[in-house]
């Protein structure tokens, strides 16, 4: 019975004695650090809080068909110094000498003793983990430091701490801005660098940090064998060609000065492939012009006249009409219920009957508006005239890889948005809405013989020079139309620039084709009056006519001043385009020896050529041509006597106007200035005129030339 009195009293001395003021010590301890001590022990949590920060990969470049870099990522390099983080004995040895480095090469704000101090008073009182070295600093700069004494101990027992950040830069400058895009925190993504972001942006890569400073948000990084280095983004090749694109944005910008237009935009598309050679938008800013948005993909408008060609492509499709009949165009005025319409040109004012043919090339909206009803305006006529356009993917978009492309909109036949005027509105470009990229790709199907290609910008992805995947032209459809239909709309087209609209376009350099727009914008009907908020021009066609290789779209919204005929304003930024992709390389000329030898006649030897003497003889003896004669004048005359080749004398007598009749150019210009006259000219070839006579006496008057 002791015994067990004995063992209560132990359990009960443990009980009172030890557990429950143990428990109360435990349940004072748990509040005081939660509650009294919360704050400040939270506070010690987050100043020494350890975590996986992702590092951020090298981003790929965006390249031009060529290998041109379009977009890259140039390395810049913030360089900072952990005072505390090296060893007591590599701090002391190496403190001296790097501090004269870095006050005499880096940062020259310091002396070397002083700098030297101010480490030394930042490594005792280790509030300042994460000294400043140099801000920005280039590959190079970062290379020649990191060597400095004790940094190139490495970065745990050294101290330097680099922090990498890549900027986005574009060699071209502002060479398709907008369409290679950006990718911005807080931004929607835009352009070619949007689309193939997760090729471009790589895998990031990982490390270690703690954070020694949590007002700062200062992170160091620690030695942890679990860092995973990034791995650098994939090159993305483009179709672009950087000398086309530099020709179409130089043509656009000076067509959009010219007319102080709203915003412009062009395309050139190859046409075989669908391949985009060059994409400018220009737009209005507040300090001048700027590719602030992609016009030629995101704005969905009224296409205008150049959708007269759709209409004209469906009556051929359905074999109702012959290009040879005949319209009345009533003298460019008609009536469609209580609607009138009337012909933009002059010239539609002067006819009545004309061939249809002939209502296309002058762009009678009374012509093809009137066909359009006569053939489809009764029964489900109106239905069978938007399969049609339906056939051509004109209700579709063109489904480009960029971001921010707009849908057409195309009525259906006998909806609740469809009327009486709908039909022959449509017929001529109006109450309906495409983008100037997805009507390209409708012209430059019938330049493709009825083969419509898909829009493409990214030709496919390579590493280090190594084409990875290939992205191929994609047909979208093997035939818009039939090839008969084709060629008679090709025939129209090639008039159009002939003998219509477009004829001051025409160059005898070579063929091209296409059609004029001028389509009115903010417009509203009240009766027979229509109010007009502008207008906005374009042209849509391809080149050379026989054998197209490009097409290309021109659209200039709103132009303010010198016209807005698309005849005008973007006709002539189409041939400028036209002209200089022509002129820039052999391989879109055809060889002028291509054709067989023809045989040398007497009629076809040369004749009346002035020029150098030297050069003339030269030659002809390049040539094998005999010639006779040997002219003692520094200039000479070549004229044809039967079979033969005779050279003459051509005086150039002092201080008497000069004879430059059948000279070139450089001969002129050297005779007529050694004579003390001022020249202006016009034309190209040789001079077939000139202002002042001959053998007049010389005063510094100015002389014109005509050369052709």
């Amino acid at each position: 019975m002791e015994i067990k009195n004995e063992i209560l009293y132990r359990i009960y001395f443990l009980l009172f004695g030890i557990f429950i003021p143990a428990s109360v010590i435990m349940v004072w301890r748990t509040i005081n650090i939660s509650v009294v001590q919360g704050e400040d022990w939270r506070q010690r949590g987050k100043d020494n809080y350890v975590r996986f920060k992702a590092i951020e990969a090298d981003r790929g470049n965006i390249l031009a068909m060529d290998g041109s870099v379009l977009s890259t990522s140039i390395p810049y390099f913030d360089l900072y110094f952990d005072p505390v983080a090296p060893q007591v004995k590599d701090f002391n040895e190496n403190i001296d000498s790097l501090s004269y480095c870095l006050a005499r090469y880096v940062d020259d704000t310091y002396t070397p003793g002083g700098l030297r101090d101010y480490f030394i008073r930042a490594r005792a009182d280790s509030s300042n983990r994460h000294i400043l070295i140099k801000k920005g600093a280039t590959f190079i700069e970062k290379d020649r430091i990191e060597k400095y004494p004790l940094f190139n101990r490495g970065r745990f027992r050294g101290g330097l701490i680099v922090e990498q950040r890549n900027e986005r830069r574009r060699p071209f400058g502002l060479l398709a801005q907008r369409t290679i895009g950006y990718v911005r925190e807080s931004a929607k993504p835009v352009g070619i660098e949007g689309a193939m972001d997760s090729i471009l942006r790589g895998q990031p890569g990982g490390q270690m940090m703690i954070r020694v400073d949590a007002k700062k948000d200062i992170w160091l990084p620690l030695e942890d064998l679990t860092a995973m280095d990034p791995k650098s983004g994939d090159d993305v090749m483009t179709t672009i060609d950087v000398n086309i694109q530099d020709i179409t944005e130089n043509a656009l910008l000076r067509g959009m000065n010219a007319h102080d237009a709203e915003w412009g935009t062009a395309v050139v598309m190859d046409v075989k492939t669908g391949a985009i050679r060059a994409i400018a938008n220009l737009g209005r800013g507040e300090t001048g012009w700027w590719e602030s948005f992609n016009y030629a993909i995101g704005s969905s408008v009224e296409p205008g006249s150049t959708f007269k060609t759709a209409t004209m492509l469906a009556l051929l499709e359905d074999g109702v009409i012959k290009l040879e009949d005949s319209i009345n165009i009533n003298h460019g005025k008609a009536q469609f219920f209580e609607s009138f319409m009337v012909d933009a040109s002059p010239e539609s004012t002067a006819l009545d009957t004309i061939s249809i043919q002939k209502a296309f090339e002058i762009s009678s909206n009374v012509g093809i508006a009137g066909l359009a009803q006569r053939y489809y305006g009764s029964g489900n006529g109106p239905d069978r005239f938007i399969r049609r356009l339906k056939q051509f993917n004109l209700h579709l978009p063109s489904g480009i890889e960029v971001e921010g492309e707009a849908n057409p909109y195309l009525k259906e036949a006998f909806s609740e948005t469809w009327s009486g005027i709908s039909l022959p509105w449509i017929s001529h470009g109006y109450e309906l809405r495409i983008t100037p990229l997805q009507l390209l790709s409708f012209y430059n199907s019938i330049a493709n013989n009825g083969i419509m290609m898909k829009p493409y910008l990214v030709s496919g992805t390579q590493r280090y020079g190594e084409m990875l995947e290939e992205f191929p032209p994609t047909v979208v459809k093997r035939q818009i139309a039939s090839e008969r239909s084709i060629e008679r709309i090709r025939k129209l087209l090639e008039g159009v620039v002939n003998d219509g609209t477009a004829r001051k376009l025409h160059t005898d350099a070579y063929n091209f084709a296409g059609k004029t727009g001028t389509a009115q914008i903010n417009y509203r009907r009240s009766g027979n009056n229509i109010k007009i908020g502008g207008y906005r021009a374009s042209f849509v066609g391809y080149f050379p006519a026989e054998s197209p290789r490009y097409s290309c779209i021109v659209v200039i919204h709103r132009p303010r001043k010198a016209g807005f005929y698309g005849s005008d304003v973007a006709g002539p930024i189409f041939r400028e385009v036209a002209d200089k992709i022509m002129a820039s390389g052999s391989n879109h000329q055809s060889p002028i020896n291509l054709a067989e030898r023809p045989v040398m006649k007497n009629e076809a030897l040369p004749g009346l050529d002035v020029g150098a003497a030297a050069d003339l003889r030269t030659a002809m003896k390049y040539l094998d041509l005999p010639f006779y004669g040997r002219p003692g004048t520094e200039m000479a005359v070549i004229r044809t006597h039967a079979d033969s080749i005779m050279f003459q004398d051509r005086q150039l007598v002092e201080r008497l106007v000069p004879n430059v009749l059948g000279m070139t150019l450089r001969d002129a210009l050297y005779a007529l200035e050694n004579a003390g006259l001022k020249v202006r000219l016009n034309g190209v070839g040789k001079v077939i005129s000139q202002s002042v006579p001959p053998n007049t006496k010389v005063r510094g008057q100015m002389i014109s030339i005509t050369l052709r």
